[in-house]
């Protein structure tokens, strides 16, 4: 009897968009500013600690919960930049990268049956992870053009089987930024129900014009019933290292771990130590984070305006949406792939983040997180579309 391969589990994913695009770029020798990545180094503290905790021998298994310097050193930080006393033994996970932990929080407290409130344009990785805990995705859009939230179209999306909703500040892709108006009434929404809330907070650190990040460690109501996930790819430019964490209270924290343990159990030991040293020693490093990326999103702005894109505004994140209806009519899809093989620039397509894109919506996102060179060659090859 021939093998038969079940059905899939997951029959609307294909290939990321972000290895499309990259894999796209290496083969036509495009500058690539689609995937987010810096391509300058890492702090050499950080690189030095990390030589220094392989040699002290800080090459097993680390705890399941992560290494207890440096869930002490992130519960430091959390009263340091948002004056929340968080208990490093009961509400703190390190995990294998804030993907993973996305998908450990999701798995941890949504069944089959369940809802989860997603708002569009959402990372790609949150919807697998709601398909495979066996529940249902809702999609409620932003602004097309601001990508503000409209707490009266979430309030509409919300059922007795709604489970989770999941927020994203700096929000990826566009850079929009929950103001203190939002989270009042994202607290107004979830008040008296029984609904958790997973907030992103990847780029916490990246945040420009003296705007103040809103996190939600910052309001206790919301924080009673959140995960609230963050890495340090983004903040210490080593997105391979992939080290992130959970804060969640002790109850949602218990739930969390058990999927955790199952799934990676533990993570890369070596630079659990390197990065609670940085913590510990160097926190003006995130605290200049946002002066180091708006110094970047300054100058790419700038030399955008002598392009035909027209970038829009970004308040926190290190990606530029750009319009590009003055330069084709084509889909964003097709115009991604266009632009990568024609004029030697990737970029990342909008739609793959929106279950229904926007009707005729043109933009593209860009990462400026780039040495100025890079950024420069981009630049040359955008002023000839």
């Amino acid at each position: 009897m021939p093998l038969q391969i079940p059905p899939t589990k997951l029959p609307r994913v294909g290939t990321t968009i972000f290895t499309v695009m990259s894999q796209l770029a290496a083969e036509h020798g495009a500058v690539n500013l689609g995937q987010g990545f810096p391509d300058f180094p890492v702090p050499q503290r950080l690189v030095d600690e990390l030589d220094a905790a392989m040699r002290a021998g800080h090459n097993q298994y680390a705890p399941m919960t992560g290494v207890l310097v440096l869930r002490q050193a992130i519960a430091g930080k959390a009263l340091r930049c948002y004056g929340a006393t968080v208990d490093a033994d009961s509400e703190v996970t390190v995990t294998s990268g804030a993907t993973e932990a996305i998908f450990n929080a999701i798995h941890a407290v949504v069944r089959p049956g369940d809802e989860v409130v997603v708002l569009d344009p959402a990372y790609d990785c949150y919807e697998p992870a709601i398909d495979l805990a066996g529940a249902r995705a809702v999609h409620v859009p932003l602004d097309p053009r601001t990508f503000a939230v409209d707490w009266e179209r979430v309030r509409a999306a919300i059922t007795p089987k709604t489970r989770l909703l999941m927020v994203n500040s700096p929000h990826n892709p566009s850079g929009a930024m929950f103001s203190a108006d939002d989270m009042r009434a994202l607290a107004e929404l979830l008040r008296g129900t029984g609904i958790l809330l997973l907030s992103d907070e990847v780029y916490e650190h990246i945040v420009f014009d003296g705007r103040r990040h809103e996190s939600v460690l910052r309001w206790p109501e919301l924080r009673e019933r959140a995960f609230v996930v963050s890495s340090f790819g983004k903040t210490y430019h080593c997105t391979g290292w992939k080290i992130g964490y959970a804060i969640a209270p002790p109850a949602l924290s218990a739930e969390f771990r058990k999927v955790h343990q199952y799934n990676v159990f533990c993570t890369f030991a070596p630079a659990q130590h390197a990065f609670a040293a940085m913590i510990r020693d160097e926190p003006e490093h995130d605290e200049r984070l946002g002066a180091f990326y708006q110094a970047k999103r300054d100058r790419f702005r700038e030399q955008l305006l002598g392009t035909r894109l027209q970038p829009l505004p970004v308040p926190g994140g290190y990606f530029q949406l750009v319009d590009y209806s003055a330069v084709s009519d084509l889909p964003d899809h097709a115009f991604a792939k266009w632009l990568t093989v024609e004029k030697g620039v990737a970029a990342i397509p909008l739609s793959p983040f929106y279950e229904s894109p926007p009707t005729g919506q043109r933009l593209a996102r860009l990462c400026f997180a780039k040495n100025e060179a890079t950024l420069d060659t981009a630049i040359e090859r955008l002023r000839l579309l």
